[in-house]
């Protein structure tokens, strides 16, 4: 057996090691860089072993995003309080294993309308795991008497990672942890608790 027959990546641990370099491409170089061409380089593979799998840029541009989303999805964190959970969260999403700011920082620079994908679509896209981190822990609270259930709206849920979302988009950064307790104690936590 040849050396190149032992190290041919094939099914899953091909596409995740494409989706890994098509992530790194996009960071690296941004979305105008971002081509079938300069993905198959990084990955070492060929152009046709991508078209196989994704047609178009577009194409291979979601699936990086999911892959992103799924790596990298919060851990359920349990610290005893709502307050803990949710800050624990928001440094996670904050973090660079969050991904978002380079994410944003790459996409919104390159124009949304260029990629066939708008600000809605990207975070459906990339947080599909980051409902199920939030809701056992809002879960928790409102079973530990930290949350008043019927102040816990759909809105009111996804409030801190919406003012999270606003951070990144204004200042294409990591938001300061000092931003994120005030997120979390002067914003959410008041309108939430019980009266």
């Amino acid at each position: 057996m040849s050396e190149q027959t032992k190290t041919r990546r094939r099914g899953k641990e091909l596409e995740a090691a494409i989706l890994d370099a098509a992530w790194d491409q996009l960071v690296a170089d941004g979305y105008d860089r971002f081509t079938i061409d300069a993905v198959a380089e990084r990955a070492q593979t060929s152009k046709p072993v991508l078209y196989r799998r994704w047609s178009t840029r577009q194409d291979l541009l979601r699936a990086v995003i999911r892959r992103r989303g799924t790596v990298n999805a919060a851990p359920i964190p349990d610290e005893g309080s709502l307050r803990e959970d949710l800050l624990a969260l928001l440094r996670f999403s904050n973090s660079s294993n969050g991904s978002m700011a380079a994410l944003m920082t790459t996409l919104v620079s390159s124009h949304f309308g260029d990629i066939g994908m708008t600000p809605v679509e990207l975070r459906a896209e990339m947080f599909t795991e980051r409902s199920s981190s939030l809701e056992p822990v809002l879960t928790r609270a409102v079973r530990r008497g930290e949350i008043d259930a019927a102040k816990l709206t759909p809105r009111i849920a996804d409030l801190p990672y919406a003012l999270l979302r606003h951070e990144y988009l204004m200042t294409f950064a990591c938001v300061p942890d000092e931003t994120l307790l005030e997120i979390v104690d002067d914003i959410f936590l008041p309108l939430v608790r019980p009266n």
